[in-house]
């Protein structure tokens, strides 16, 4: 039986995706996909994962392929799995922006409108971006007014090298974002890249590694209670290797809480 205030499934859906949209305070509606996993239909709410897509500009959408794995493994922790097209992909209202300004916002509001209203005993927060999503998460602050959520973040395969095109030059923003991140001691973040990434070298994305520890106040080999970091071998952009790709989601499942 379900527990008071906790609808199953099949009603939850229906409240809170009129048509698979969420509306937004803003006017934007975002079309949405909320996935739950056998044992969450009889168990309080207490985790939600949101999925970020790829760059819209080059056909990132939420039914993306790696994020249709990610969010199986996520269902295998218990999480519930929301994914959407952000603003003017699919059936999203809207436009996409250059910058990747309005998404954040778009973010912001979705979890402080509709998400934490409707899932009132959330416990874990898990923001996963790939790819152009990854930047966009990176954006999404800790939430200080309910200091009882644990909000973890993961970046993966974060465009480390397109980044300046892909923000209309603003990815001196997105590194003070993320560096401020790493500087709250309540932050837990999660970063997977690749050695053989189709658009950042190995050697950026271990330099840029490199100042991320130092922004988290550890160095390699000490205490890093905030960040973890993978490298995978073998392993592209797209994660088409079978092999790194199971590592991949192996890393992803073992470090959710």
């Amino acid at each position: 039986m379900d527990q008071p205030g906790h609808p199953n499934i099949l009603e939850f859906r229906t409240t809170l995706l009129t048509d698979d949209f969420i509306q937004l305070p803003s006017g934007v509606k975002l079309e949405a996909n909320l996935s739950s996993a056998p044992q969450q239909q009889t168990s309080a709410l207490t985790k939600l994962a949101i999925c970020l897509h790829p760059w819209s500009w080059l056909g990132g959408q939420m039914r993306d392929p790696v994020l249709r794995t990610v969010k199986d493994h996520l269902l295998s922790k218990g999480y519930y799995v929301l994914r959407y097209n952000s603003r003017g992909v699919g059936r999203s209202s809207g436009w996409p922006s250059l910058t990747g300004k309005q998404e954040a916002e778009d973010l912001r509001e979705l979890v402080s409108c509709w998400a934490l209203p409707n899932f009132p005993n959330i416990a874990s927060l898990v923001i996963l971006g790939y790819s152009h999503g990854s930047l966009i998460a990176s954006c999404f602050p800790l939430i200080k007014e309910h200091p009882s959520i644990r909000i973890s973040h993961i970046l993966l395969s974060y465009p480390l090298g397109p980044r300046s095109w892909l923000t209309a030059f603003r990815g001196a923003h997105y590194t003070a974002t993320l560096n401020a991140l790493l500087h709250d001691p309540q932050a837990r973040v999660l970063v997977i890249y690749s050695d053989h990434d189709d658009f950042t070298g190995v050697g950026s994305y271990d330099n840029w590694v490199d100042s991320l520890r130092n922004e988290a106040g550890g160095v390699e080999g000490g205490p890093q209670a905030n960040l973890e970091v993978m490298k995978i071998e073998d392993a592209n952009h797209f994660w088409t290797n079978d092999e790194a790709r199971h590592i991949m989601l192996r890393c992803i499942r073992e470090w959710v809480p």
